[in-house]
């Protein structure tokens, strides 16, 4: 990512240092937020500041500067080349999936969103040792498929921070790859009846392949009124897993009472919602943001052991001079939900 475009380009090879492990990217999924970035770079790294990083004030995170150049990708698999000093646990030949983080004596570092270290898109990278951090690939899952891991893990950890326990119902609005990722891990939990909404026939043919019970356009039914038909008065969450002004304020004015929200789907832009339908019905409206390395060793395992099956979600792969072309393609909710970048194939 240079100057708010995306350009192919040769840098220096990245040097492992103590502690971290060299690595050539096998695959590198596209994700929403990347292409968010690339048209609202200014307000994605003013908000990380803001926000200590991304990690909290506990975790200070090195924040990237825009104006200097970005190897973007944070959904990635990858085969370990060479260790740098100090680094044991991993060993080359070793295929590997890492939290999109790594660490230095300068700070903590955001893979694919950092000036220091190059995300997936690249033929190369640099991740930390730490088993913590760092997942050997088990089982001899297919790299395509475990850099799904990341994620994938998103929507466990939604699912996670819900209220959501087996025999409750959930209602998912929005089915691009966080939404299927929430599907999934409701699906896990034992939630039951799942509606799932969203305009694309692609996507709702997707959500319910990967679980849903119920899936509506919205144009044609309100997710909550089939919610109301398959579900009756059980007890209902509300995953918000689009991101677009005034969705949030619309769950609020279609959740029952005593419902909570979900808030997933990244919202770029300001909004706005009338507080007093939160409180006149005690709404619960929860944020949640990325995933804990315990969530997503529990990805990786559900995948591995074919519990979860991402196969469905690939729709398209690029070598690197594609890339571009796939943040467009990524455009047709019809056309794909998943795009795999292989620098390497």
């Amino acid at each position: 990512m240079r100057s708010g475009a995306l350009v192919v380009d040769d840098l220096p090879d990245p040097v492992p240092g103590p502690g971290q492990l060299l690595v050539r990217t096998l695959a590198c999924g596209i994700c929403g937020s990347d292409l968010h970035t690339l048209q609202h770079a200014d307000q994605m790294a003013d908000m990380a500041t803001a926000a200590g990083g991304g990690l909290g004030e506990a975790f200070p995170t090195r924040v990237m500067d825009v104006s200097r150049d970005v190897v973007m990708g944070h959904e990635f698999s990858a085969e370990v080349l060479a260790c740098g000093p100090n680094a044991e646990a991993h060993k080359p030949g070793d295929v590997v999936v890492s939290l999109p983080v790594t660490m230095d004596a300068d700070g903590i570092h955001p893979i694919g969103y950092s000036n220091s270290y190059p995300g997936g898109y690249g033929e190369l990278m640099v991740l930390s040792d730490l088993p913590l951090l760092t997942h050997t690939v088990p089982n001899g899952l297919d790299p395509h498929l475990a850099a799904l891991t990341e994620p994938m893990a998103v929507g466990l950890h939604a699912v996670k921070k819900s209220v959501v326990r087996k025999g409750d119902s959930a209602i998912v609005l929005g089915c691009g790859p966080v939404g299927l990722a929430v599907i999934a891990a409701l699906v896990a939990e034992g939630a039951e009846p799942i509606i799932a909404a969203d305009f694309s026939t692609a996507r709702r043919q997707l959500a319910a392949t990967m679980g849903a019970h119920v899936v509506v356009d919205p144009r044609q039914e309100p997710a909550i009124e089939a919610w109301r038909h398959a579900a009756g008065s059980k007890r209902v969450v509300i995953f918000e897993a689009v991101g677009v002004p005034g969705l949030i304020d619309q769950a609020m004015h279609d959740a029952p009472r005593a419902a909570q929200i979900v808030v997933v789907g990244v919202c770029m832009e300001s909004d706005q919602v009338r507080p007093m339908l939160g409180i006149v019905k005690e709404l619960n409206v929860q944020f949640v943001f990325g995933y804990d390395p315990i969530e997503f060793g529990e990805t990786l395992r559900r995948i591995a052991e074919g519990e979860l099956d991402v196969t469905p979600m690939i729709t398209g792969r690029v070598p690197i001079d594609g890339v571009a072309q796939a943040f467009t393609d990524l455009a047709d909710p019809e056309r794909h939900a998943k795009i795999l970048v292989v620098p390497n194939g």
